[in-house]
């Protein structure tokens, strides 16, 4: 048995502004799934449990369950209300399970660097191809006892097995520079040390 949660969906029959906000009335989102070479598909799947699903991982993968039969997608973007969060709409696509996808995944630092330094993420998300039924959570970037100058770059991140990475190697990912107030000090340390001591100005 599959470990993909599963919506089930339904055909719509009516479109524009009304059917939609019929749809949300009666607790549904309208949704639209491409892929493949087929005709796009516009169908209502359950709001609520469309959110559980979304809510913790934006590159979702789902099983459709459509008049009987079973459809693996991929959730590709998702549409929220500005005010109430709720999901206004979303769109799906249709994937196989040996195929691979283009999705972006998040990156999470994890570790301390040297004590006296602060880190900067450069990239908050990666451009990856992946598995479409192995497409990792998140990548992980160690600054565990990095000093100030370093720079982590794509290609130092450790990518799960069947994971490619589409940007170039050499974009910089994380940056660990010097705190703000120990650059200061050593900066004022630098400048009195130049000044004059009393008594010497002529």
């Amino acid at each position: 048995m599959s470990d993909n949660p599963v919506l089930l969906a339904e055909e719509r029959t009516e479109f524009g502004k009304g059917s939609a906000r019929r749809a949300r009335r009666a607790g549904k989102v309208p949704t639209v799934l491409y892929g493949h070479g087929a005709e796009p598909r516009h169908l209502d799947v359950p709001g609520h449990d469309l959110f559980l699903i979304v809510r913790g991982n934006k590159n979702a993968l789902v099983e459709l369950k459509i008049e009987g039969k079973t459809q693996l997608a991929l959730v590709k973007d998702v549409q929220v209300h500005p005010v109430r969060r709720d999901i206004l709409h979303a769109d799906f696509l249709a994937v196989k399970a040996g195929e691979k996808v283009d999705v972006e995944v998040p990156v999470v630092v994890v570790g301390e660097p040297v004590p006296g330094t602060v880190h900067a993420v450069e990239e908050f998300t990666i451009l990856v191809k992946a598995p479409a039924t192995a497409i990792p959570e998140h990548l992980e970037v160690s600054i565990e006892g990095v000093e100030a100058g370093t720079a982590l770059h794509v290609a130092d991140l450790q990518l799960p097995v069947g994971v490619e990475v589409e940007l170039d190697p050499e974009t910089v990912v994380v940056s660990v520079q010097e705190a703000a107030e120990e650059a200061e000090e050593d900066a004022e340390a630098v400048a009195e040390s130049a000044a004059p001591a009393e008594g010497d100005a002529e």
